[in-house]
């Protein structure tokens, strides 16, 4: 699935059970554009099965719309227990299948490589990372739409775009 990167669309995905961020960025030529960002929310008062539903159902929403060439989706990171732990791979499978289901390629990265991929450093801070975002985009931060979970899933986006530019100048594709 890999192309000259012309006007090439990709979906990025910061999963959660009641919080699933997104973000489509364009690349043409080198040069990204912000195409759409928000979020999935879904009713704590709902069972995990209906919110894994509503996360699938909106992931299939947004590639229809935008048709993505690819998804980049968050890893998931050590979680403060067990449960919290277990409900996040939950969701970031429900996200996974709706992009599957809809054949789009999907790819995964670590968030300590998606910080140092923007910020320079795997520790950095959301703050730091939404900063970066909105530089690299050309944006505001402060836009309704654009909350952490937003900014996280275009962060993932323009990571999976850094990495298939540099695999491209490695030679590897």
């Amino acid at each position: 699935m890999y192309g000259s990167g012309t006007n090439r669309i990709v979906l990025g995905i910061d999963p959660g059970s009641r919080c699933t961020g997104y973000g489509l960025v364009r690349e043409s030529s080198g040069a990204l554009e912000l195409v759409s960002t928000g979020t999935i929310r879904t009713s704590a008062r709902d069972d995990l099965s209906r919110r894994l539903a509503d996360i699938f159902q909106g992931i299939c929403a947004l590639i229809l719309e935008y048709a993505p060439a690819e998804a980049a989706v968050e890893e998931v990171f050590n979680a403060k227990n067990s449960n919290s732990a277990l409900k996040l791979g939950q969701a970031r499978g429900a996200a996974i299948v709706a992009c599957a289901h809809n054949r789009t390629p999907v790819f995964s990265y670590e968030p300590t490589l998606i910080k140092k991929s923007l910020v320079g450093a795997g520790r950095a801070g959301k703050d730091q990372v939404a900063f970066m975002v909105a530089r690299m985009l050309g944006c505001r931060s402060s836009s309704p739409a654009w909350s952490r979970d937003a900014s996280d899933a275009l962060a993932v986006a323009i990571t999976h775009l850094n990495q298939r530019r540099a695999a491209k100048l490695g030679g590897l594709k």
